[in-house]
């Protein structure tokens, strides 16, 4: 849908994306040596769809992102010795995770130590969940991010392709 454009100049229109007209795109990131933050905020600009022309905030026009390697990704600041992980850092070591279970009491707090050894992929998809809007269309953007820990994935029938070198972290 194209606005009528401002009463000054008629030929300035903005482009308003239809939840219809959006085709969504695969992208393969690898995680491997990647640090979190900075990866998370390119994933999040992508699931977004803030890094296409025609992006509007209102309709859910991002792309599909698939993350490989998560158990690999570090945190900055001094290294530390890990028996598996060879970027291991201190700020890892020290990163809290909390949930909440819904029951009273039910607060629960887990280390960047042990996320890292039971569940990788929830590092970086709470990293991004938290650069995501805040509401129903976040959760939705959420939706089309897939983590793997390890190097291969189910989504080879979408045909992904590797995410361009001026969407990921330099």
């Amino acid at each position: 849908m194209k606005g009528t454009g401002s009463p000054k100049n008629p030929t300035h229109t903005t482009t308003l994306v239809r939840k219809e007209d959006v085709a969504p795109k695969w992208y393969v990131v690898d995680a491997d040596s990647q640090l979190v933050g900075r990866l998370a905020t390119h994933l999040a600009m992508v699931l977004m769809g803030k890094h296409k022309a025609d992006y509007t905030p209102h309709v859910e026009c991002g792309d599909f992102v698939i993350v490989l390697n998560a158990k690999k990704v570090r945190f900055s600041g001094k290294s530390l010795a890990h028996e598996e992980h060879t970027k291991f850092t201190v700020k890892m070591a020290k990163k809290v995770y909390d949930r909440y279970t819904g029951y009273p009491g039910g607060r629960r707090f887990v280390t960047g130590r042990e996320m890292l050894a039971r569940h990788p992929e929830r590092i970086i998809t709470e990293a991004v969940r938290r650069m995501l809007p805040k509401n129903i269309l976040g959760q939705h953007m959420l939706k089309k991010l897939k983590v793997f820990a390890g190097t291969e994935h189910p989504h080879q029938s979408q045909q992904p392709e590797q995410l361009p070198a001026h969407l990921l972290p330099s």
